[in-house]
C-alpha cells in the first residue's frame, strides 16, 4: 500500500509516470494502473484486491475424470503405451489426448498436487532377492568393485 500511496503522492506533486515508475522500481504500466485507480476511485481504488490467478484449463468434471483415471487405471488401460505407473509426462499426454489441453511438467505437477496427488521418483526393489546374498554383495563384492583413487605422481598445473 505504501508503494501505491507514494506513487499517487509523486503524481500529485507533478512527476511523470515514467519518473515515478523508476523511483518505486515498478513498470510504467503498473505505476499508471495505481494512478488511474486513484483517479477513478480515490483512496479506496488503491486497496489491494484478491488476485485470482490464471483461469483453470480443465473443468471440475475433467479434473475429476483425470483424478479417477490416475487413481484407478494404468496408463495402458487408457491407450498409452506404458506398463505400470503414471508419470507427469504420461499425465500430460493423457490430458492432451482426452481434453485437448497442453500442460508443462510444472503445470501438471501443480494440477496433480491440487487434486491430492504427489509424485516421487520410482524406485525398484528386488522382492525375491536372498537377503544373505545381498549382504554378502554389500560387504564383499561391492567394495572391491569401487574405484579407488590412485595417488598422483605429479602436481596439477593450471
Amino acid at each position: 500500500m505504501y508503494e501505491r500511496y507514494l506513487a499517487v503522492l509523486h503524481r500529485l506533486e507533478g512527476r511523470t509516470i515514467k519518473a515515478i515508475a523508476k523511483m518505486i522500481k515498478r513498470t510504467e504500466k503498473t505505476t499508471a494502473g495505481y494512478i488511474h485507480s486513484y483517479e477513478r476511485d480515490g483512496i479506496e481504488g488503491l486497496a489491494l484486491g484478491h488476485s485470482p490467478g490464471k483461469p483453470r484449463r480443465l473443468t471440475d468434471e475433467q479434473e475429476q475424470n483425470l483424478a479417477d483415471t490416475m487413481a484407478n487405471k494404468r496408463p495402458v488401460d487408457v491407450g498409452i503405451e506404458a506398463k505400470y505407473t503414471w508419470t507427469l509426462k504420461l499425465a500430460m499426454l493423457f490430458v492432451e489426448r482426452k481434453f485437448g489441453e497442453r500442460y508443462t511438467e510444472k503445470g501438471m505437477s501443480v494440477l496433480l498436487h491440487r487434486l491430492g496427488f504427489s509424485h516421487t521418483k520410482a524406485t525398484y526393489t528386488m522382492e525375491l532377492a536372498d537377503p544373505e546374498e545381498q549382504e554378502a554383495f554389500k560387504s564383499n563384492t561391492f567394495p572391491s568393485l569401487k574405484k579407488v583413487d590412485e595417488p598422483r605422481d605429479r602436481p596439477l598445473t593450471v
